[in-house]
């Protein structure tokens, strides 16, 4: 697509020039912004919140608005700017805030990031680093990030390495109408007279690396090996534990964990109209859970404006060592949780997207690239199900800029 318009760009620009009378050249250069907005609406229902101990409704209802920007300045330069907000409703979150009333069954949480790369002269080599943050009422994350990608010179063979740094800190009050600022760690109601962690700071380091290969002009394969390390506060102070006696406690695990998921995917172009994308990831991580993810995803083009991506995917995992539900854990354990999130379950998920791509012009600058809408069901063995719809839409915005104004026979004649 970016070339199709740097293409169509430089032949108007050459036109223009030999069209004008009274000018001797104009000499200009192509940037170009790529504009995304999407709106998500995500909805789910079960019995099994970690809030309540293993026990209780997990309903629950997100609308997520977001815009993504992506400046490039040339063939060398990239700006991307990316922030949205996610309103959440739950039924539990009454359970969780300093002051108990309907009103806090409604949060937020506001995100923003900025990431710039640029490519090395005369090299296949692009260099990037982003930063942003993510905030709501008991969170805040301070992201940053680097990476490097090399493309041999046909393009068919390409690898990319990054690191992600996450800096997060737990206490609650940096969004409340209340407070003006984090005041500490927020326990359970009943359980706040005691001073349950000293640590309010979680920090995770991701290593990933990706590798593309196109083995023929039909098929494509990639890897994807990844290594998380976090260290800090990886309980979540306000998930209640209920013992098999009468006690009760806040969740507590290890304050180390390392993850290593490593994916792989094939693409296969069936015909001029079909793509198969098939999908593997095999998960394992400190706390014992080792998972497996298979993923189909078909898009098949209608028409050709019009495609349709019908999606499969299953999932399983095994349960964390330190896992039990309502009032099964032993008070002599060292660690414990009862959030289902770490235990054994299987899990379905099946999609369907229609995606409109006219790549129509709208104006002479701004061109209508794609509308998608998506909407999947999401089932889970432990009784979790949910919808997901999303809307997305992509604008172009083209803007020619001049490198030199040429010197005409009766003046000097700017170019816009």
């Amino acid at each position: 697509m970016k070339n199709r318009y740097l293409t169509l760009a430089l032949l108007t620009s050459i036109l223009h020039a030999h069209g004008q009378q009274d000018s001797i050249y104009h000499h200009k250069r192509i940037s170009r912004t790529d504009i995304e907005v999407l709106f998500g609406f995500y909805t789910q229902s079960g019995d099994h919140s970690a809030i309540t101990g293993g026990t209780g409704t997990e309903q629950l209802q997100v609308y997520s608005p977001e815009f993504t920007i992506t400046h490039y300045r040339d063939s060398a330069h990239i700006l991307t700017l990316n922030g949205g907000v996610d309103i959440i409703t739950s039924a539990s979150m009454d359970n969780i805030d300093f002051v108990v009333s309907s009103a806090s069954r409604l949060s937020a949480r506001t995100h923003g990031s900025a990431a710039y790369s640029w490519k090395l002269r005369r090299s296949n080599t692009r260099l990037a680093v982003q930063s942003g943050l993510s905030v709501e009422s008991a969170y805040l994350s301070l992201p940053l990030g680097a990476s490097i990608e090399h493309s041999n010179p046909s393009g068919s063979q390409e690898w990319k390495a990054s690191l992600q740094c996450f800096f997060d800190d737990l206490r609650y009050g940096w969004i409340s109408k209340e407070h003006f600022g984090p005041v500490g760690l927020i326990y359970p109601a009943e359980l706040r007279d005691t001073n349950w962690f000293p640590n309010y700071k979680r920090n995770s380091y991701n290593f990933s690396f990706s590798f593309y290969q196109v083995i023929n002009p039909r098929m494509q394969i990639a890897f994807f090996p990844e290594f998380v390390y976090q260290k800090g506060l990886l309980s979540t102070p306000y998930h209640r534990v209920y013992f098999n006696g009468s006690s009760e406690r806040v969740e507590k695990l290890p304050v180390e964990r390392w993850k290593l998921p490593l994916a792989i995917q094939l693409n296969v172009f069936a015909g001029s109209r079909t793509v198969i994308r098939s999908y593997y990831r095999f998960y394992h991580d400190e706390l014992g859970i080792t998972a497996h993810t298979l993923q189909l995803e078909v898009p098949v083009k209608i028409h050709p404006e019009l495609s349709l991506s019908p999606l499969l995917r299953f999932y399983t995992q095994t349960a964390a060592r330190w896992f039990a539900p309502y009032h099964q854990h032993d008070v002599k354990e060292a660690f414990y949780t009862s959030d289902y999130d770490l235990s054994r379950f299987d899990s379905y998920k099946a999609g369907l997207t229609l995606r409109y791509a006219p790549q129509r012009p709208m104006s002479p600058r701004y061109t209508f690239n794609a509308l998608s809408l998506r909407y999947a069901w999401y089932k889970r063995s432990d009784g979790l199900a949910a919808h997901i719809l999303t809307l997305l839409l992509e604008l172009e915005h083209t803007r020619t800029h001049p490198l030199h104004e040429g010197f005409a026979r009766r003046g000097i004649n700017h170019s816009d």
